[in-house]
């Protein structure tokens, strides 16, 4: 299913139907992330649900866990929910309560895809025979092994799929607009990206396989910073919001690098909004302590923080209908990434009509004929993003324009 159209109350409706059905006993949620157990809380709660969560030190809940399973056995309690984060699972404590979970238990697995990992994966429980994955995007990335895993656990995707498409069309998601914004590399950037791309060929022309190359990949990392964090996307952020000082709600996606100045780019993006703009931010990543976050999705909620500056954080998952507008100034070539992030924005909001979505795309330099043949092939497949982001848009014969100028431009 789409990011954003649902997932976790279909899930809740499928234990609730599998209750009344065979009398199903248990619910066990697993997360990737603690804020997801705590979205998991929330939502479990409307179905009149009181979780128990394993995300802390075993000492928190394993007592009143063994204590409930010990009632379901005697009949003495007809139900327990437990959530759980990935790390939970694998831990000696959790692993040694699985066998006493009884035959009619339900194992969700949020944000499947992460479960594909040998290690998580060989932690499932294989006494549990009712089995529910839920992604926006099953398929690991140059990880076929691992996606074969989690589909010989699981099972198929169940089908019909449930597109962006069809969740926009149903209302389950909102409408968007999408603009490519363009950003040219300096001269020193523009010689490093050369440079790298040069050897990311070398090493393609004699080994073309990610997965069996380390320096390739080190190589493409590199490459992928740089682009992400190229210094002009400040100007062009800068351009874009001095004319939106007014606006609220806004989420800035930041890359995990440095600028040459050896200032991270969180932080200058920070910086450049509060104390050049005025715009009211704070930064939102995984270093931020849970309850902080909680209280920063609150102050953005009720419009008292403009925007949220964030790293990886708000990819998988989290619920914050409220944002109308996205910036995204770094994404990696993931389609996981870039499809969990338009779903960030898309959810319907009682204020919100219509999201916006702005993309910074790095230009690529000028290159010499045989390290362009390279570029070309790198390029090709950053295109396909944009262009998938650009066609289910209210104005995708604007944004899809601006691409295919792009495209006649470098000859793709």
């Amino acid at each position: 299913m789409a990011t954003g159209s649902g997932k976790t109350i279909i899930a809740l409706a499928i234990a609730t139907e599998l209750y009344r059905q065979i009398g199903l006993q248990v619910l066990l949620i697993v997360c990737p992330y603690r804020h997801l157990v705590n979205q998991w809380f929330r939502e479990c709660q409307k179905f009149n649900l009181q979780p128990i969560l394993g995300m802390n030190h075993v000492g928190d809940w394993q007592g009143e866990l063994s204590n409930q399973l010990y009632n379901l056995s005697n009949s003495s309690q007809s139900f327990l929910t437990f959530i759980v984060t990935n790390s939970t699972l694998i831990g000696e404590g959790m692993q040694s309560q699985l066998k006493y979970f009884p035959a009619k238990t339900l194992i969700i697995g949020d944000e499947a895809h992460n479960l594909g990992s040998h290690r998580l994966e060989s932690s499932l429980p294989r006494n549990i025979g009712l089995r529910l994955a839920l992604s926006a995007t099953p398929e690991r990335e140059y990880d076929e092994v691992g996606t074969e895993a989690l589909l010989d656990y699981f099972g198929k995707i169940i089908q019909p799929e449930f597109t962006l498409a069809d969740a926009i069309k149903q209302g389950a998601l909102v409408n968007y607009l999408y603009y490519p914004l363009l950003v040219e590399l300096t001269a020193s950037e523009a010689g490093i990206y050369a440079k790298l791309t040069k050897q990311i060929g070398w090493i393609l022309s004699e080994n073309p396989s990610l997965q069996d190359n380390n320096h390739l990949t080190s190589l493409l990392t590199k490459r992928s910073r740089l682009i992400a964090t190229a210094a002009n996307k400040l100007t062009v952020l800068r351009e874009l919001m001095s004319s939106k000082l007014d606006t609220s709600h806004t989420l800035f996606y930041c890359g995990d690098g440095y600028l040459e100045n050896n200032v991270r780019q969180i932080d200058a993006v920070t910086h450049l909004l509060g104390k050049e703009l005025g715009y009211r931010v704070n930064i939102y990543t995984t270093d931020t302590p849970l309850d902080k976050r909680e209280n920063l999705r609150k102050k953005f909620e009720s419009g008292e923080l403009q925007g949220l500056v964030a790293i990886r954080c708000l990819d998988e998952g989290i619920d914050i209908p409220a944002i109308k507008t996205a910036v995204i100034l770094a994404s990696s070539s993931n389609p996981r990434q870039f499809i969990q992030r338009r779903g960030r924005i898309l959810r319907p909001h009682p204020h919100k009509k219509q999201a916006t979505l702005y993309d910074a795309i790095v230009i690529p330099p000028n290159l010499d004929r045989e390290t362009w043949e390279v570029e070309k092939s790198l390029l090709r497949k950053e295109l396909i993003r944009f262009m998938t982001f650009a066609q289910l848009a209210d104005n995708a014969k604007e944004a899809t324009k601006k691409l295919l100028q792009l495209q006649d431009r470098y000859q793709l």
